[in-house]
């Protein structure tokens, strides 16, 4: 790996890292200069799509309401970085703490991050959460473990 492809990628771990530290912080703005004004976002809860920046920071901040405090889990985080764009999956949990005290474990899924350098900053062009279903019955899997 050449050594702008290995910097570049130590930038988008940093990029993921700051993800992880604002959405435990629940930091709108800081989330919201993560991602490109036009990102397009395929959530787990409906609609099929998320369009636009104020449309994800919406999804962030719905979550932010329901827990009292929250945490976000990476692991498994896998780049591949080309000279403008780049993508990374990995396996994620929201977790997290509701108002009256209950603990969330939450559930793992996998996420997929598309990244593109705008005016020398990668920000998160598109991404994708998903869990696995149950073919016969339609329903979500979502007990399942990395």
């Amino acid at each position: 790996m050449t050594t702008q492809r290995t910097a570049a990628e130590a930038e988008l771990r940093q990029r993921i890292d700051m993800l992880v530290t604002g959405i435990h912080a629940k930091d709108i703005e800081g989330l919201s200069g993560l991602y490109a004004r036009d990102v397009v976002s395929f959530d787990v809860e409906p609609p099929l799509q998320h369009v636009g920046v104020a449309a994800k920071m919406k999804n962030w901040a719905k979550v932010f309401t329901i827990f009292e405090e929250v945490s976000y889990e990476v692991r498994d985080l896998n780049l591949t970085v080309g000279d403008d764009l780049a993508f990374g999956r990995l396996f994620g949990r929201l977790s997290g703490i509701l108002p009256d005290g209950t603990a969330i474990k939450g559930m793992w899924v996998r996420g997929t991050f598309c990244f593109q350098k705008v005016d020398g900053t990668w920000l998160i062009v598109h991404d994708q959460a998903s869990v696995p279903f149950d073919i016969t019955t339609g329903r979500g899997v979502t007990d399942l473990e990395p």
